[in-house]
């Protein structure tokens, strides 16, 4: 049996959310709706008339997918932002916040706090992400007896 990769395994699941976000953003354009609004009425300006959160949230979900799944003409698999799980464990609880106000888009909040959850977990383990997407960590050599 492999090793359980938890950089791979929370990069799947944010990769769910911020689809899933990218739907809710797309769906609050036409039915807007606060998530709290059986609370509150203070939060409506932010969705109508002006679709400010749905903006927030598209631009959120495509730049989760677009950091979790990047493409190879625009080389940002090898940079140090890609590579750098703290980075995502400061940006993801941001994008989780704005897909929890939106109605529509609770289910990509709790899968980035999911994703978030095992992004920590990898981190605390000392897991690296690769400069190259979906591939695996160089083993170090090692000095000792076979």
């Amino acid at each position: 049996m492999g090793k359980l990769i938890k950089n791979h395994w929370a990069r799947l699941i944010v990769l769910t959310a911020a689809l899933y976000q990218i739907a809710a953003a797309l769906e609050g354009f036409f039915w807007p709706k606060i998530f709290w609004d059986f609370l509150t009425t203070n939060l409506d300006p932010a969705v109508r008339p002006v679709p400010i959160l749905q903006l927030v949230n598209l631009l959120l979900g495509i730049l989760a997918f677009a950091w979790e799944w990047p493409l190879p003409i625009f080389e940002f698999a090898a940079t140090a932002m890609h590579r750098s799980i703290e980075a995502r464990l400061a940006v993801y609880p941001l994008a989780s916040l704005s897909a929890l106000l939106l109605y529509q888009g609770t289910n990509p909040g709790l899968y980035y706090l999911i994703g978030l959850g095992v992004y920590f977990w990898a981190y605390s383990e000392g897991e690296v992400v690769c400069p190259e997407p979906w591939s695996l960590p160089r083993r170090r050599r090692s000095r000792g007896k076979v």
